[in-house]
């Protein structure tokens, strides 16, 4: 399984081939991109940019933030070893890149892999999730309410994601079928995918 750091890793990887960019925008842009329950803290993202640059992946630049106040703040951008290790990782298509840490990310950057990896990813997701449901269905319902009540929303979560998922796949079969190739990106926007509850109760019951 892929830890959050290298899944960040390869997000500022992707991020930063669109434009260099300082620490307070390239945390913002992450925030929007990973959709992860918990905000992105500087003190996550800035060992990952140390680490980034010790790996060669990144380079720091200073520049000057304004005419008026002439302070120099630092600017990171993506080197060739890193385009290349960004381009290697991103074609990974398998258990690990179904995983939730790893899956959003990926589906971010859809537009830079092919239908082949695109459609491998989707459908690992759609059975990792159908797996999940399984097991939840299995279990007895108990008698507390509210275990009850949080077990059924986190089901009905994971139902509208598998949902969701099923759509892409027809659209990129559909495309394929349509061009007699595969398609280079999806034919339908690539929205965020839908969120499934994460917590501790909800980790033992459909995780």
């Amino acid at each position: 399984m892929p830890s959050k750091g290298a899944t960040l890793e390869l997000a500022v990887l992707g991020l930063l081939q669109e434009s260099p960019l300082h620490g307070y925008e390239l945390r913002k842009r992450l925030n929007l991109l990973l959709g992860w329950t918990r905000l992105l803290s500087y003190g996550s993202l800035y060992p990952a940019l140390k680490r980034m640059l010790r790996s060669g992946w990144i380079t720091e630049v200073a520049m000057m933030s304004s005419s008026v106040s002439r302070r120099q703040r630092i600017v990171y951008q993506i080197t060739p070893a890193g385009i290349e290790f960004f381009a290697s990782e991103i074609t990974e298509a398998g258990p690990a890149a179904w995983e939730d840490e790893s899956f959003n990310m990926r589906f971010a950057f859809f537009s830079r892999t092919d239908a082949g990896v695109r459609m491998r990813i989707l459908e690992g997701r759609r059975s990792r999730l159908q797996e999940r449901l399984d097991r939840s269905r299995a279990l007895s319902s108990g008698s507390d309410r509210y275990q009850t009540e949080l077990r059924r929303h986190a089901t009905e979560s994971v139902e509208r994601e598998v949902r969701w998922l099923t759509d892409l796949i027809e659209a990129e079969r559909s495309s394929q079928d349509r061009s007699g190739a595969p398609a280079t990106r999806p034919t339908r926007p690539a929205t965020a995918p839908p969120v499934v509850p994460t917590t501790t109760d909800l980790s033992t019951e459909i995780s």
